[in-house]
């Protein structure tokens, strides 16, 4: 029995206009995002571990989870925030302090963890990870 398990969050919704859009994105933008790590907080329960992930702005579509009995891997990417045209194009960056582009961060478990018992939601820009303990 294969002891990972991937969790997809991830479905296919793109179109054609949005393959331009990230083509023009890409081609246009001043500099490639670096890869950074969300903040987590980690919880020992009595059944388990619960992973909270502050991932503010990320569609659950752009969210990987790779859960091995000891290990849980997060991986995704969060566009950049920008002014929508309601609010008004942006003549001037003030401050830029909101992480985006490509994420991962990986979490060592305590002790092994049922793969198949991995549950995952997301509410109000946090994501919450529950992994069971394998007893």
């Amino acid at each position: 029995m294969d002891s990972i398990r991937r969790i997809k969050l991830r479905w296919l919704h793109g179109t054609l206009g949005d393959v331009g859009y990230q083509f023009t994105r890409v081609r246009f933008a001043p500099m490639a995002p670096q890869s950074w790590q969300p903040p987590i907080n980690a919880f020992r329960c009595e059944k388990g571990v619960r992973i909270c992930v502050d991932l503010a702005g990320v569609d659950r579509s752009m969210i990987d989870l790779t859960v091995q009995p000891q290990r849980l891997v997060i991986r995704g990417e969060r566009q950049p925030p920008e002014p929508s045209d309601a609010q008004g194009r942006a003549i001037q960056m003030l401050a830029f302090e909101i992480d985006y582009g490509p994420f991962e961060r990986t979490v060592d478990l305590p002790e092994r963890v049922n793969v198949e018992g991995a549950h995952a939601e997301q509410s109000n820009g946090l994501l919450w990870i529950n992994l069971p303990f394998d007893r």
